[in-house]
């Protein structure tokens, strides 16, 4: 079973992805596999990447990490197999590497788009269960320069399609998942 994890900044939403692969190492005994896409573009990210790291090892010590900032369809598809749980982390962040990269120019909206399906293509290929994060960043005031909002419409799209896709949704409110979706696609 797929599930999209949504929230807001610090709402919990890695920590629920890191409960769901602690009990699934515990009950199954099976891998699991963290796929990370976050870059170091300054020195606080770098921080608090490493930081993330650290408690991520300290609480779920059977957790792998590979760090995937761009190619996350072939990512999913290298590591998806029958008893491995896969955890993305995030989306936002593979979102934010394709359109608004540090060290490479932003794909044009075909090249996004055809990002975008081959992750959903992906997901619905993976044999077995998948974890996605994401921050839901749509709530809010409409943001002031086309870029952002280019940014903002991509992601929604993005959620649809992989929501979609997985049979759970979970929304992160302040630390307590709200079930959105449970079963079926």
């Amino acid at each position: 079973m797929h599930e999209l994890i949504l929230g807001g900044q610090r709402s919990g939403k890695s920590r629920c992805a890191e409960w769901r692969a602690a009990a699934w190492l515990a009950q199954h005994g099976h891998s699991a596999v963290l796929i990370a896409t976050a870059l170091a573009g300054d020195d606080e990210m770098g921080a608090r990447i490493a930081r993330h790291e650290s408690d991520r090892a300290q609480r779920v010590p059977g957790l792998a990490t590979v760090e995937v900032p761009v190619d996350l369809p072939q990512a999913l598809r290298l590591q998806a197999a029958p008893g491995r749980l896969i955890v993305v982390d995030c989306l936002t962040l593979w979102l934010t590497n394709l359109m608004l990269p540090l060290h490479a120019e932003a794909l044009g909206d075909a090249a996004v788009a055809g990002a975008c399906e081959a992750l959903s293509d992906a997901l619905a290929a993976a044999s077995g269960p998948v974890l996605l994060v994401s921050n839901e960043i749509g709530l809010g005031l409409t943001p002031m320069t086309r870029e952002a909002r280019r940014f903002v419409d991509e992601l929604g799209r993005l959620h649809q399609a992989v929501a979609a896709a997985c049979g759970w949704l979970t929304l992160m409110v302040a630390g307590i998942e709200v079930p959105v979706k449970r079963g079926g696609l």
